[in-house]
């Protein structure tokens, strides 16, 4: 019998009215570059359970990562007094259907040995190696977890999933310091590309190189994946999470159903798509879930919650319940958040080049940094684009750029999104959500040269 079953045993023997189990054994190998070579491999074993009662309203919970604990439940318990119910909370969720998704989980990965892990840091290494780049840094993280959740209205839901993810930073110290970033990530190792991070990164920087000015004005900016992937992360999603939304925090508070963007324009939480970092089944509840429109053909078509968010609202959860877990994957946090799976922009129908070819006046930015609301209840964002960014002149890339930064608007940029790529990739900036995105192309966006 797990600690799971002992867990909920434990809870009816003690008449509680629900009780949630959840337990996870991860393995996480972590391969570290620093100057241009291999710095640090290491390998973490994580065992951690979690539970959370629900009992006369009142919601209590804890973690362990000392294995199992005598007296568990009561040493929770402990806490009643200190809590006030939750008169809206209605129950756990009951045991349904789970559509199996596919490439979320890879032998190869979950078998891989310390040799296989260097073996691919060294092809990122070699491939960004370039003789106008002075230093090269970054990581490889490979995970594999197994998931288990468990409740006293008879749910048992489990999961074993894998993820992969690359990143190389090089750096060129030739007349002003340039960088250039190449990422890759994935749920199995045939998707994952070590070439494709080492040459990112280095085409990036490459490119960088001997930058001119960008004088201060409005220009057309094409987002390249991993720069909007950032807008994705930090930006938008905060708005279409029903708590921020139902608290008035969002910059479209009162506007479902309502266009909010070009009618091009389309944003969906995806959680089925094959190999998406942020793929699952059934949500971090127990849940299912299903692909959500948050715009649709430019209309705010859909929020995200989870079971307490849903029931304060008078709703049901959309299966966004998550528990993340660090450096990809689920963890054993006691109470679930509501964030997005993948947030995924579908692929238009021009490619980069085309797109570029189009621009007469414009940057292609290909990183961002330090990108944060400033005001979210307006909208109102700050990012800098410091390295990987490109001059257009009438249809033509003609110098690379100096550092910029960009003070703008989410709901003006989405009214002004003029065009979408077809060169979708999983994006995931570090510790941050993943999401799935083309170059997206913004028109008359103010930059201020730094």
């Amino acid at each position: 019998m797990s600690y799971c079953d002992d867990i909920l045993k434990r809870s009816k023997a003690l008449h509680l009215d629900e009780c949630e189990a959840i337990s996870i054994q991860k393995n996480i190998t972590t391969v570290r570059i620093t100057d241009s070579e291999i710095a640090e491999i290491k390998h973490n074993q994580e065992d951690s359970v979690a539970v959370r009662i629900i009992h006369e309203k009142k919601i209590m919970s804890a973690r362990s990562f000392s294995g199992k604990e005598e007296n568990f439940l009561d040493k929770i318990l402990k806490t009643k007094s200190f809590v006030q119910p939750k008169n809206f909370w209605k129950s756990l969720p009951f045991p349904s259907h789970i559509l199996k998704i596919e490439r979320t989980h890879d032998p190869q990965l979950a078998n891989i040995s310390g040799n296989t892990a260097i073996d691919i840091v060294n092809e990122m290494i070699n491939s960004a190696t370039h003789g106008k780049i002075t230093r090269i840094s970054g990581s490889l993280n490979i995970v594999s977890e197994s998931f288990q959740i468990r409740n006293t209205n008879g749910l048992d839901c489990s999961d074993d999933s894998t993820f992969i993810s690359g990143t190389i930073n090089a750096e060129s110290e030739s007349d002003l310091p340039v960088s250039g970033i190449g990422m890759n990530c994935s749920r199995t190792l045939n998707s994952f590309s070590a070439q494709d991070v080492g040459n990112d990164a280095s085409e990036m920087c490459i490119n960088s190189i001997n930058p001119n000015r960008v004088e201060q004005d409005s220009y057309d900016i094409i987002f390249e994946p991993y720069a909007f992937g950032e807008l994705l992360a930090f930006v938008f999603s905060s708005n279409f999470n029903l708590k921020t939304y139902s608290e008035k925090r969002s910059c479209f508070s009162d506007k479902l159903e309502n266009s909010i963007s070009n009618e091009n324009f389309n944003l969906i939480d995806d959680p089925h798509s094959p190999d998406g970092i942020g793929s699952k089944s059934f949500d971090d509840e127990g849940t299912p879930t299903s692909p959500r429109f948050l715009i649709k053909s430019g209309v705010l078509t859909g929020l995200f919650s989870d079971s307490f968010e849903a029931f304060k609202n008078g709703t049901i959860s959309s299966g966004n319940a998550g528990r993340p877990g660090s450096p990809m994957g689920r963890s054993t946090q006691s109470i679930p958040i509501p964030i997005p799976h993948n947030l995924k922009v579908p692929n238009g129908n021009h490619s980069k080049n085309e797109i570029i070819q189009e621009t007469k006046k414009g940057l292609l930015i290909g990183r961002l940094w330090y990108t944060y609301p400033v005001n979210p209840e307006q909208g109102d964002f700050s990012c800098t684009a410091r390295s990987g960014i490109r001059i257009i002149e009438n249809g033509k890339i003609v110098h690379p750029g100096k550092s910029v930064r960009i003070v703008h608007n989410l709901k003006t940029m989405l009214k002004n999104i003029l065009s979408v790529g077809n060169d979708s990739k999983n994006i995931l900036q570090w510790s941050s959500l993943p999401s799935i995105t083309p170059t997206v192309k913004v028109g008359s966006v103010k930059v201020t040269p730094i």
